[in-house]
């Protein structure tokens, strides 16, 4: 481990401004993905911002529209296993709970698991399902960016130098919402996705009102299937549709090869889970 400077911050204004200073400086907040980089040399700070001691930025609270305003620091365990969360949005919770193991999810922040930009990574793939939105800050002004902007491609997404970000703004769901969130692993339980598909489907008078399709760890950035879920709207779900929603989403897909599995391998794996998900969201009655 080479030798840094730390600082400890209270605010995400400081922090933002410590940032400014240096190039080489760089936020630190769980450090699960950090550390491991330094580690192997692949970046090499001489300043790092940690951020545990900054105020009231990890508190899961209800926003004024109605939706969660999730703290960037709050952890993945938080999220996890937060009330409001596993009431309003199980879809996450699920998510948030096959993230790794029990001791990196105390760890792993949820701001910092966005901000990683890791596009074989739980959490984005539900919050992509559930139109979250990313809350920026350079500790002068705010700015709010969509999750499917935010994300821009393995490991890079659309941060500004001297931002940090604040919270993650998940907006509400109308009554009656179902999701699951569905996760294939080529190794361990505790790996990271092969591929991760994340759904939600809401029926009105046997008819589907809204369906929604993520699929994640297999693009470059997780992915929302457009097609499937305009060709729900206003039907019923009936084996068939959700077949062909399924078909969609092996098409929307541009799979990677990796060591979880070459593309064609990936985009099968796809196209199973995703029929699996919108199944499970036909047949329970949990909310997403």
């Amino acid at each position: 481990m080479r030798r840094f400077e730390l600082m400890e911050p209270t605010s995400l204004a400081e922090a933002c401004a410590l940032l400014a200073e240096r190039e080489d400086s760089r936020a630190i907040a769980g450090g699960t993905a950090l550390l491991v980089l330094i580690k192997l040399g692949l970046y090499i700070p001489t300043l790092l911002v940690n951020l545990k001691k900054v105020r009231g930025a990890s508190d899961v609270a209800d926003a004024p529209d109605g939706g969660l305003r999730l703290g960037a620091l709050a952890s993945v365990y938080d999220v996890e296993t937060a009330a409001a969360v596993r009431e309003r949005y199980p879809l996450l919770a699920q998510a948030c709970h096959v993230v790794a193991n029990i001791r990196i999810r105390n760890l792993a922040t949820i701001g910092g698991n966005v901000a990683h930009g890791d596009y074989q990574s739980d959490p984005p793939t539900a919050l992509l399902a559930l139109d979250a939105a990313v809350e920026l800050t350079d500790g002068r002004r705010a700015r709010q960016v969509a999750l499917a902007d935010f994300l821009l491609g393995p490991y890079e997404t659309a941060i500004e130098p001297g931002e940090l970000v604040a919270a993650i703004s998940v907006p509400p769901l109308a009554p009656g919402c179902r999701g699951t969130y569905l996760k294939f692993t080529t190794r361990s339980s505790e790996d990271r996705p092969c591929a991760g598909v994340a759904a939600l489907v809401r029926t009105e008078d046997g008819r589907c009102a809204e369906a929604r399709l993520a699929v994640g760890a297999v693009s470059p950035v997780p992915v929302r299937v457009r097609r499937a879920e305009e060709l729900a709207r206003g039907e019923r779900l009936t084996p068939a549709l959700i077949e062909a929603m399924a078909a969609e989403a092996t098409h929307a897909v541009e799979p990677m090869d990796d060591l979880r599995g070459p593309a064609d391998y990936k985009r099968q794996v796809v196209g199973v889970l995703a029929r699996r998900a919108l199944a499970a969201c036909v047949a329970n009655g949990a909310t997403a």
